[in-house]
């Protein structure tokens, strides 16, 4: 998303699209968005940062990949996109599924990593570019600056601003918290189990910032009981709170602190520049570590990098102790306050 703003502001008038999992549309802001934002109300300074958005329901076309209806819904997909004639394709994501999608765009330029994510990727680009930088958004504005003939640095993403999640967020925090108090949010799941601290100890830190006068709200994800296990671990301090993905970025952006491993709303939290706290065990937080915020960032020097999809806590994640995340959660919270004073 860095590398599309510094796109989108170099080239305002450029039509960009975005093919998306439709569960994680709520993340963009389309032209058509400011235009029903804006009606009434005078111009909007800010800018999109997509034109259009494409559903691409990868993941329901894995679970039924026999079934007629996933062919015709692929044939759909594959109808649109190339509708809008794109010149240009970049896959960002640098997966095998990405590239297939990215194939069906039909673009004259199709680029993607000379070395992707998943390498069987590759063989679908038109264009493969060597990326250099050390941090997956600075390789991502490296990828996209090769693929349109210039260099891009990462700028400050626009997320959504959503009347009824702000709405709905503002009610939640009045009933929650004491006027002013500053609260801690916790994503306690991750993608796989090796990338996952241990729910209990997520309480455990929510018991010991509520001794010292914070609140926990924790992130509930649909159809994981994770986030039950850290509230049942606070000492009752800790509060669920099921969201959108709309509600969740209003809830990040008034957060004093968030808590979470290598996972969307840790990089959600950068991309909003609030405070962060980083669990980092298998993945490598200079690579993939919160960016453009300020951040705690904790890794063990026993983990090592392993991107097998394991079940269990990775053994150099289980040496971070919930002293050292509370430490660092009460020093952001900390400056936080210092900053509301002056």
């Amino acid at each position: 998303m860095p590398a599309v703003a510094a796109l989108r502001e170099s080239h305002p008038d450029w039509f960009i699209g975005w093919a998306i999992e439709p569960r994680w549309s709520e993340l963009l802001q389309t032209s058509a968005d400011f235009d029903r934002a804006s009606c009434g109300a005078g111009r909007s300074d800010r800018m999109p940062l997509v034109d259009q958005w494409h559903q691409v329901p990868a993941k329901a076309w894995k679970e039924r990949p026999f079934s007629p209806s996933t062919l015709s819904d692929i044939n759909a997909a594959r109808r649109e996109l190339r509708m809008w004639e794109y010149d240009v394709c970049v896959d960002m994501q640098g997966s095998l599924k990405s590239a297939i999608v990215g194939r069906m765009a039909g673009a004259r330029v199709f680029a993607g990593q000379a070395e992707p994510r998943e390498r069987q990727a590759r063989w679908f680009y038109k264009q493969r570019v060597l990326t250099t930088a050390r941090h997956v958004i600075e390789q991502g504005c490296e990828l996209l600056g090769a693929a349109v003939g210039e260099k891009l640095s990462p700028a400050k993403v626009t997320l959504p601003i959503d009347s009824e999640a702000e709405a709905w967020c503002d009610g939640l925090l009045a009933q929650t918290l004491a006027q002013g108090e500053q609260f801690a949010f916790v994503a306690p799941t991750a993608g796989w189990g090796a990338k996952q601290w241990p729910a209990e100890r997520y309480g455990a830190v929510a018991a010991a910032l509520g001794r010292a006068g914070y609140c926990t709200l924790v992130n509930e994800t649909l159809g994981d009981r994770t986030a039950d296990k850290v509230i049942a671990s606070s000492e009752g301090y800790a509060t669920l709170v099921p969201c959108s993905i709309g509600q969740m970025i209003a809830l990040v952006r008034r957060a004093g602190v968030v808590i979470a491993g290598d996972t969307g709303p840790l990089h959600l939290a950068a991309a909003l520049q609030r405070p962060v706290v980083g669990l980092y065990g298998p993945t490598n937080p200079a690579r993939n570590g919160p960016f453009g915020t300020e951040a705690r960032v904790l890794r063990h020097e026993s983990s090592t990098l392993d991107h097998t999809r394991r079940t269990e806590t990775e053994v150099g994640l289980m040496q971070i102790t919930t002293d050292k995340v509370v430490e660092a959660a009460l020093a952001l919270l900390l400056v936080g306050q210092d900053k509301v004073k002056r």
